[in-house]
């Protein structure tokens, strides 16, 4: 190199300036089926200012069965492992709700944990169980889009872990694009179908469900909490992470606690 090539190439001392970044407040990630269309958008309508969102996927066919999400398990870590390598990642949720009662949550945990070792692990089950306690709600009806073989082994889960499951009824849908696709109106229908007088709350499963859309309606209607899975989870990622920012219209978790 010339006198003159290394004269244009040399750098400077320069004083640069540095500050938190974009996601000064917290950095959030999401470890999502491939199929999944429903919870990238609503994790972002309620981001707060300052807090990050980071998505990873992980592959599934469009069919959610107990057999296809056992499968998820082996492929948590690799997922989470794609996310902000420099370690600054605050919280990471396996954002499935099936898929964590299928694989447990401690074996989910363990696999993020792989892939981000400094950051807190949950998952969407976990997210709605510590909803259901923080509203004070045991007795619970639920309504899923699952096949009757989920449906089992939810109320199975969720009993184990002292829920008392008064009904469950399903939609016996297995492909992830028709849960997208069920409409927020028929699912507040749904919803109010399921409710009965000696419930404490009413649980809609699935993060491929558009009940973040109507679940303040239904809860002003049956006036008793309600709560969804991506409610649940959004409350759950952002407590985690120190943030406690409030929402109004999505339901007395997020606007209460």
């Amino acid at each position: 190199m010339n006198d003159q090539s290394s004269a244009l190439c040399d750098s400077a001392e320069i004083a640069i300036d540095f500050d938190q970044g974009c996601h000064h407040r917290a950095k959030i990630g999401y470890v999502l089926l491939a199929t999944e269309q429903t919870i990238q958008d609503d994790v972002m309508k309620l981001r707060p200012d300052g807090v990050g969102i980071h998505l990873a996927r992980v592959p599934i066919p469009d069919s959610i069965t107990n057999e296809t999400l056992a499968t998820q398990a082996e492929l948590l870590a690799a997922a989470a492992a794609t996310l902000l390598p420099d370690g600054s990642l605050d919280v990471i949720c396996y954002a499935c709700t099936s898929g964590s009662l299928v694989i447990g949550e401690q074996r989910v945990f363990a696999e993020l944990s792989k892939g981000q070792p400094t950051a807190v692990t949950t998952s969407l089950i976990t997210g709605v169980m510590r909803a259901l306690n923080t509203v004070g709600a045991r007795r619970i009806v639920v309504g899923t889009p699952y096949l009757d073989e989920i449906n089992q082994r939810e109320v199975q889960y969720m009993s184990a872990r002292g829920f008392d499951i008064l009904a469950i009824e399903g939609l016996n849908l297995e492909k992830d694009s028709d849960m997208v696709r069920v409409t927020p109106g028929f699912i507040k229908d749904f919803a109010l179908t399921l409710d009965r007088e000696d419930a404490d709350a009413i649980f809609i499963s699935c993060g491929a469900l558009r009940t973040l859309d109507v679940v303040g309606e239904i809860e002003a209607i049956v006036k008793k909490p309600v709560i969804c899975s991506n409610q649940a989870m959004i409350w759950d990622t952002l407590r985690l992470a120190g943030i406690d920012d409030r929402f109004s219209g999505y339901g007395q978790l997020l606007g209460e606690y």
